[in-house]
């Protein structure tokens, strides 16, 4: 296994990417080094904080189109940023479809809380009227998120095999149920008794 030193030149890089095509771990990790931190940087700037999320996706798909590979360091670089291009297109597609109403941190801090959501509505509701609650205020695929994420208590991983769905995209999901859960939950009248 060569250790680069510096920033590898193009033999060197040739090098990692026939050890990774043949399965080598080392050509794998000498390739992410090196391409990783630009492919990031790209991303963020077409798709801000999903940039990593995004990141992750483009480098599954090269890994499994590895062995396949034809060509040199350079030109896994140029089909890199490819994915990481159609990916961003993608996302993009994404959210036209679906749109968000993206809110100001400052106003979150007004109602933020050491509690988490979860811990507010399970603390104050029995188990029934909080899955009769969630089901209610959150559209299907959310709901289904939260209650397998909280109530049944499953990993992204193990929810993501449940779905059909790529971890990441239960992250998202999860992430926008339980923003809209607290924005419903702030003012519901269904827990002012439970308020002290």
């Amino acid at each position: 296994m060569p250790a680069f030193r510096s920033v590898p030149d193009d033999d060197q890089l040739d090098e990692a990417l026939a050890a990774a095509s043949q399965g080598e771990e080392w050509g794998l990790v000498a390739l992410y080094r090196w391409a990783h931190p630009p492919l990031v940087r790209y991303l963020a700037g077409r798709a801000g904080d999903e940039a990593e999320d995004l990141a992750s996706e483009v480098w599954l798909e090269a890994s499994r189109r590895l062995a396949d590979f034809q060509g040199g360091a350079q030109d896994f670089r140029r089909f890199l940023f490819a994915v990481a291009h159609r990916r961003s297109i993608d996302r993009l597609r994404r959210q036209g479809r679906r749109r968000t109403e993206p809110t100001v941190a400052t106003a979150l801090e007004a109602v933020a809380s050491d509690a988490t959501v979860e811990e507010l509505v399970l603390d104050r509701i029995s188990a029934e009227e909080a899955t009769a609650l969630i089901s209610a205020l959150l559209p299907d695929d959310q709901a289904e998120v939260v209650l397998l994420r909280v109530v049944a208590g499953l990993s992204v991983a193990e929810v993501a095999e449940v779905v059909g769905r790529r971890p990441a995209a239960v992250s998202v999901i999860q992430h926008r149920a339980l923003r809209r859960l607290a924005r419903s939950l702030q003012d519901s009248p269904a827990l002012q008794r439970y308020r002290s």
